[in-house]
Order: structure tokens, then sequence, then C-alpha cells
């Protein structure tokens, strides 16, 4: 399950290994264990958690390969400082987003973005097929049906985006699409365009004039549109974590 659908349907694993790394992994990026600390023993962990050694290492051998913890020789281990944390990962993005995120956190997340995405779009001008194309124009067109709830909305957006990803032929581009889906992560708890039927209109024309792009073999009008769409979304998010009672989550659409 991806990290979108995860935080709409609220469902995660339930294995032992699952719950050790979930929960571990929550309390760091939260900062109830604090960067620099150590982690308890093994054996207070074993009780806590009710596993077995194998599993316990297990888990931590996850948390490090994300780059919050590293294990050290007659010390213990040892919580990583927020700058060797593994941000594209999907667990990571899923913890910062259930621990609140805020208006910085929003705007590191849109200038990487357009690091990227908007060259996707190029790429996607330049090698898109026919099929391509019309999935791009039924993907737009979806996203302007007034029938959507805000879940279906953020997932119809996804697809949106991945679908451009995928139309670039450029495989490093894929592996990006935690990054995509942590940008909309949380967009029908803040800041749905289904809220406003005109706003849902315009989510359809922005989208369009994408697909637009890339159908006429237009890669800069392609860089721009994409451009455009991220810029927007942002900047519609920030104000809505502005208003009073939405200090908790806010995404990216």
């Amino acid at each position: 399950m991806g990290l979108l659908q995860t935080m709409i349907s609220g469902q995660r694993l339930r294995t032992n290994h699952a719950q050790i790394v979930d929960t571990l992994g929550r309390d760091i990026i939260a900062g109830r264990i604090p960067t620099g600390s150590t982690l308890p023993g093994d054996a207070e962990l074993i009780e806590r958690f009710g596993v077995s050694r194998t599993v316990l290492r297990e888990a931590l051998k996850t948390l490090a390969a994300k780059g919050l913890i590293v294990p050290r020789a007659r010390i213990g281990t040892r919580v990583t400082e927020r700058r060797t944390w593994s941000l594209f990962d999907a667990d990571v993005l899923n913890w910062h987003f259930d621990s609140g995120i805020d208006d910085e956190f929003l705007v590191h997340i849109s200038e990487i973005r357009l690091a990227f995405e908007p060259f996707a779009a190029r790429l996607a001008a330049e090698k898109a097929t026919a099929d391509d194309c019309a999935l791009l124009y039924r993907l737009a067109d979806d996203l302007g049906d007034e029938a959507h709830s805000a879940e279906s909305h953020a997932m119809a957006d996804l697809r949106f985006h991945l679908a451009i990803v995928e139309a670039s032929r450029n495989p490093f581009m894929r592996s990006v699409g935690n990054l995509i889906e942590a940008a909309l992560v949380g967009v029908f708890k803040l800041s749905s365009p289904t809220a406003d039927p005109e706003t849902v209109r315009m989510t359809r024309m922005t989208h369009r004039r994408i697909a637009d792009a890339v159908a006429a073999r237009n890669p800069d009008q392609a860089f721009e549109a994409m451009q455009f769409v991220i810029i927007n979304g942002l900047e519609r998010v920030r104000l809505a974590l502005r208003r009073p009672g939405a200090e908790r989550l806010a995404v990216l659409n």
C-alpha cells in the first residue's frame, strides 16, 4: 500500500517487525526520542514489544537503513541527526506528516518537486506515446469530476502526476514517486479542492494544460505548466495552514 493510500485508509502493517519500526520511527521523528540520544538496550526493548531478539535486531536494521539510528560498539544504538534521515523513504515521510509539519517543510518539499517534476513533464513532451497522451487527458478530466470525495480526488491527482513520471521514460524519475505521494498526503484533511467546485474546475484546467503541452510536443510549455501547478498548490496549502485549527497537517497538490 502506498503512502497516500495508507494515510487515507489509516491501515498499517501489523507484524511485530512493522510495529517496532513504526513505533520507534514515529518517536524519533516526533522528537520523543531526541537526536543524539541512545535507544534503550535490547533487553528493555524486547520486554516492551514482547518479541524475540532476532525480530528486534531486524527492526533496528530497518531503522538504520532509513538513516534514523546507528549502532555504536560498547555505546549502544544512537539516534542520528536529522540531516542523515532518508527523507525520500515512504515511512520517514509518513512519520513526518503524522507528527505535524510546518510551512518550512512544505517549502522544502515544493523546492525538490520543482527540481524534477517540471523536467519530467519536459521529457514527457519529448517521449510520450499517443497512449500516454490519451491517458493524461483522461486523468486530467477525472480531476474535474465534482463527484469526487477529498480522498478519491487526492488519488486521482496522484495518478496524473505518476503518469507524467512514467511518460518521461526515465527510470530514475520513477524512484521519486514517494515524494510525489508525500506532496499529496493529507490533501483531503486540509486543502482538498473538492470543497469548492470552482477550484475543482481550475484543477482540471491546469492539469489539462500539462496534457496539452505534452500532446503538442512542446517541452517548454509542459515545463511551465507543471511548474505552475506545483507553485499554485503550495500557495493554496500555505493559506490553508494559516487558518485557525489547521496547525497539524498539510500537503501540496
